[in-house]
This record gives C-alpha cells, structure tokens and sequence, in this order.
C-alpha cells in the first residue's frame, strides 16, 4: 500500500510516540483538536505538560522540518495549548517540543525541547 500524505503523517506521530515513551514521557493524549488547531500529542514529562508538534519533512527542497513551525504556527499551537489547559483545569508547568522527521523512519528522530516558548 501507498502511503498518502495523511497515512505519512499519522506513521510519523506513532514514530514520535513510541521515540518519547522509550526516553520516560508518558502519553496523555493525541490529535486534540479545538477551534483553534490540534496539537499531535500531549504528554507529561515528569511534573511538565508537553505539547509535541511532529513534522515530517521527505523533501529538503521546501525547507526543513523546523523551519515549517512558522511564527504563524507557533500562535495556533499556543492558542490550542490555552484552550486544552482551561478545559482540563491544568495546573502544571507546560512546554513546546517537537520532533522532526526527515524521512518516515525511527533512524532520523530530532527531539527539539523547549522549541519555541510562549
């Protein structure tokens, strides 16, 4: 079967997953969605609250995976992030990683803590 963009994006996220589970982060949920945006996962870092961007990026031609976290992007994660924090009455100190991909393979993993800071 051929991977689609959507099917590429959602083997990228379970890549990440599995990438931050194995180095002690617990999942807290995936694809939350709010009328602001979604954000691919949430998860706890001991006593912190992640919020993950995962980008997957198979062609450098239209830049790197960091370089697709737009200031743009990075409001609407904020946005998103505020919304999931006042819905579940949250209390934690919080940040924004993400992981990069430049292929679709567990191999080329780049974890960026602190990515961008609100």
């Amino acid at each position: 079967m051929k991977l689609n963009h959507n099917n590429a994006g959602l083997a990228a996220e379970k890549i990440a997953e599995t990438f931050l589970v194995n180095r002690g982060l617990k999942l807290v949920t995936t694809n939350y969605h709010c009328r602001f945006g979604e954000i691919d996962l949430i998860m706890q870092d001991g006593k912190s609250l992640v919020f993950i961007e995962v980008r997957l990026r198979s062609n450098p031609r239209f830049g790197s995976a960091a370089s697709s976290i737009t200031p743009k992007k990075q409001q609407k994660l904020i946005n998103t992030a505020q919304h999931y924090i006042q819905q579940h009455n949250i209390n934690l100190p919080c940040r924004f990683d993400a992981v990069l991909l430049d292929q679709n393979n567990s191999a080329h993993v780049d974890w960026l803590r602190n990515a961008f800071e609100t």
